[in-house]
């Protein structure tokens, strides 16, 4: 396995490189941000661990960055100090596939990795399509279909089913959905977001079943497979 190790702090960028080629990996290490970004777009890796406490650009930014607007694949790791359920769940909704507390053990940072390799191969042959369910997308020639049926959209409600279809289960708030779909990080003072959701949910769920796209009242909205009614 070929891994970027993001990670500033010297002494256990080394540890980890050592206790890692010790196994077979081969283990390139970054020192900051940026660099990681630079890195990571421009090599062939397996697996990625980043550290979230970074110079120059944090590994909260990074992994986003990564993911939405370049839309790298590659699994990514985030290996912090920070270990409260609020920054693991924080990671994951950056984009991370997976979050290890420091301390750590290495035997299971190297379990994590291996399960995360395995993970990613099972996947690549589909890597430009996703599914969930009925619906499925393809991310090159933008189409969407449901129970095999293609569905129109348009480029706008494309990338606002995308969002969700990254992330099946979650509870998307309107300004996540903003930021993801519209690339705008304030709130416009519009309802912009419930607008297109109406527009998606008649194209994807009025003519189907189970309902898959729903409103969590005061918080957002889900993709999750459901047969209760709105």
């Amino acid at each position: 396995m070929n891994i970027l190790l993001i990670e500033d702090e010297p002494g256990v960028a080394g540890f980890l490189k050592k206790g890692l080629e010790e196994q077979q990996f081969e283990v390139s290490v970054a020192y900051d941000g940026h660099l990681g970004m630079e890195m990571a777009l421009g090599g062939q890796w397996d697996v990625i661990i980043l550290d979230v406490l970074l110079p120059k650009i944090n590994g909260w930014d990074l992994c986003r960055k990564l993911r939405r607007e370049h839309g790298l694949a590659t699994p990514v790791l985030i290996l912090s100090a920070l270990g409260e359920t609020s920054h693991v769940i924080k990671g994951l909704n950056e984009g991370a596939d997976d979050y290890l507390a420091k301390p750590f053990k290495l035997d299971e940072l190297i379990a994590r990795l291996m399960a995360l390799h395995r993970r990613s191969n099972g996947i690549l042959a589909e890597r430009n399509r996703l599914s969930y369910e009925s619906l499925e997308i393809d991310l090159d020639s933008l189409e969407a279909f449901r129970d095999g049926e293609k569905i129109k959209l348009t480029v706008r409600e494309f990338r606002l089913l995308e969002y969700f279809m990254r992330n099946p289960g979650r509870v998307l708030s309107r300004m996540k959905i903003m930021q993801a779909v519209w690339e705008v990080d304030f709130d416009l003072g519009t309802n912009v977001v419930d607008v297109y959701i109406n527009y998606l949910r008649k194209k994807i769920d009025r003519n189907y079943n189970p309902k898959l796209l729903h409103t969590v009242i005061g918080m957002g909205y889900v993709l999750k497979k459901d047969d209760a009614e709105e």
